[in-house]
């Protein structure tokens, strides 16, 4: 049969199993019918989906069980919705999934926190399909990933396999005040934050009595009322100079991974914060000028004035890196700022933590710019070398960026602290 004559009805009778689809054309173009090798003959319809813009296919019936005129009529229907911007593989697929969804949820006859989480997530933050449009989720791509991770790593692990409906204000107060006693008390205010939102979620599509009330939300007043705190606490802590010996030369042989280490001990010669050197990119490096430029959060740019000692090891480091030097040695991408604080909690839960007073990643920038003041820096320049934007009127009209200032100054700082390590090693020979 030529592709350029419609289908008709004695062809498709005279397929044989193996034989090569056929197609029809004109305003039945996309409808095809194949021949299994048992010899069963079916309708469908292949075109290219408005929403995944991939080539997919979805089958209209079996021949002769469903004539060639009604496969052309139900052909109608499918281009119409495919025409309004859906797709219609997807709408059948969600049809499935959702008839699965409801009778495996009716057969066990509950519905567990975790029932209660994925369906926050899957009908409410990622990004889904209905009615085959893709409609973006609450949160973007990277917060979709955190409302998972904070979600799944303390409410779906202490309580997910409880009932949602027995779950009492007790015990998320419980497990609330877990995550605190391990010093996370953000992540603990997250916690109970989208747990709180789950729960909510859940009771606007009637997935409880009306005589239902939000747990999480009772934890909450209950914990409010007893001032237990749940952001974190304004950042005082600076390193002495003995304390930052002993990290100085603890670091090195800790258990910290090398890519780990090699942040951290760039944040000390630099100031920089922790995000910014994990998103560093051997592009915006100027090794021979000693220079790092950054496009800051606040859509402003800077140049780091990098010290010697940092060029030294940057350069050794350019060689063993790809386009990032401090990569994920798993994606090859930037690694994730929060595996310095994820790393740390380890260390500390395991007694390998370096045994000095608690400190964080981000107290190293402020034990920079405290250096800077106590080696004699003036103030703005040392405000320049760590990135701040000045206020006030100062900060409309003094556009100097003192970068040859702070390329002094991070250089003395990061003598002194090689002076420092010197002198300790002196000392205990």
């Amino acid at each position: 049969m030529s592709d350029k004559k419609p289908l008709n009805s004695n062809a498709i009778s005279a397929m044989k199993p193996g034989y090569k689809d056929l197609a029809d054309i004109g305003e039945n173009r996309g409808l095809r019918v194949s021949c299994a090798n048992a010899g069963a003959k079916s309708f469908y319809y292949r075109y290219m989906s408005p929403v995944t813009r991939k080539l997919v296919q979805i089958q209209i019936g079996r021949f002769p069980a469903i004539s060639l005129a009604e496969a052309r009529v139900k052909l109608c229907d499918l281009k119409l919705i495919r025409k309004a911007g859906r797709c219609p593989v997807a709408e059948l697929k969600e049809e499935k999934n959702f008839k699965l969804e409801e009778k495996g949820n009716s057969s066990k006859g509950l519905y567990t926190v975790k029932d209660l989480v994925d369906f926050y997530l899957k009908k409410h933050i990622n990004d889904r399909v209905v009615k085959g449009r893709k409609i973006p989720g609450a949160r973007k791509k990277k917060g979709q990933k955190e409302v998972m991770r904070t979600l799944y790593a303390d409410a779906v692990d202490v309580l997910g396999k409880r009932q949602a409906a027995e779950v009492t204000r007790k015990d998320i107060v419980i497990m609330i005040m877990g995550i605190i006693d391990r010093g996370a008390n953000v992540q603990a205010g997250n916690v109970l934050r989208e747990l709180t939102a789950a729960y909510e979620f859940s009771i606007g599509l009637e997935k409880f009595d009306e005589s239902f009330a939000n747990p999480a939300l009772q934890a909450k007043a209950g914990l409010r009322q007893a001032k237990i705190k749940l952001t974190c606490n304004k950042g005082k802590r600076v390193l002495a100079d003995d304390e930052l010996v002993k990290l100085l030369n603890w670091l090195p042989g800790s258990v910290y991974t090398p890519v780990q280490k090699n942040i951290l001990l760039v944040t000390l010669w630099t100031g920089c914060r922790t995000g910014e050197v994990c998103g560093a990119a051997w592009a915006e490096i100027n090794l021979s000028k000693g220079q790092w430029h950054i496009d800051t959060k606040t859509g402003t740019e800077r140049y780091v004035q990098l010290p010697t000692q940092a060029v030294d090891f940057l350069k050794q480091l350019r060689l063993t890196t790809g386009k990032h030097p401090f990569a994920s040695q798993k994606t090859g991408l930037p690694l994730q700022q929060k595996t310095l604080s994820e790393q740390a909690w380890h260390l500390r839960k395991t007694n390998r933590m370096l045994n000095i007073e608690h400190w964080t990643a981000h107290d190293l920038r402020r034990t920079v710019r405290t250096g800077l003041s106590r080696l004699g820096c003036p103030n703005e320049v040392a405000e320049a070398a760590l990135g701040h934007a000045r206020a006030g009127i100062e900060g409309t009209y003094d556009l100097h960026r003192y970068e040859e200032e702070c390329k002094v100054w991070l250089q003395k700082w990061a003598d002194y602290m090689d002076n420092l390590q010197s002198s300790k090693l002196k000392t205990e020979a």
